[in-house]
């Protein structure tokens, strides 16, 4: 009955340590690659530059393919849309502006971006390991699944888009004004 007690708790088996420990580095090297957004996107295009080139080698994998850009479809719409969506949500807090004369408020995704990449970086690697199972290589006509894609990735991006310009909100830093303090 002793090692039933707090002191069986302080003994962890090795592998319940591994994995801890495994835990804490993979943590640690995620939170210091956070500022570096440039380079993180780098790795993330050369994953995804490694699976194209495993599907193409193999010529199979396309129903793969197609969930992973389902999911990267799914990823982009939360990436570009506001935290609070003034659609949805009745306008108790901050909300982003619909006239001139409102004061301004910040785009807040409600996706942010280093979730954004750090989803998409595991779904290309998740997809790649995937490509190793050959009950996943279903026989698919390609071009019909790429062209339904295509035709879902216009008609979202269309509403998207149009959900941007009803509210006013433009999710990138490209070409919004800046403010600078006194100089």
């Amino acid at each position: 009955m002793e090692g039933l007690g707090s002191d069986g708790a302080a003994e962890t088996s090795p592998v319940a340590q591994w994995k801890s420990d495994f835990s804490r580095a993979f943590q640690y090297y995620l939170d210091r690659s956070t500022p570096h957004t440039l380079q993180r996107w780098l790795g993330t295009l050369v994953v995804a530059m490694i699976y194209i080139l495993r599907v193409y080698y193999v010529q199979g994998f396309y129903v793969v393919s197609y969930g992973l850009g389902i999911y990267v479809l799914n990823l982009l719409i939360g990436f570009f849309s506001p935290k609070v969506d003034p659609e949805l949500e009745p306008l108790d807090g901050p909300s982003l502006p619909t006239k001139g004369a409102d004061e301004f408020k910040p785009f807040v995704r409600r996706l942010p971006e280093f979730k954004f990449w750090y989803s998409i970086t595991k779904a290309f690697i998740i997809a790649f390991i995937m490509t190793f199972f050959s009950v996943l290589d279903v026989p698919v006509f390609w071009p019909i699944l790429l062209c339904y894609w295509i035709v879902l990735f216009v008609l979202t991006m269309k509403r998207q888009i149009l959900h941007m310009i009803k509210y006013k909100y433009v999710p990138f830093d490209i070409g919004k004004q800046r403010y600078t303090g006194k100089k």
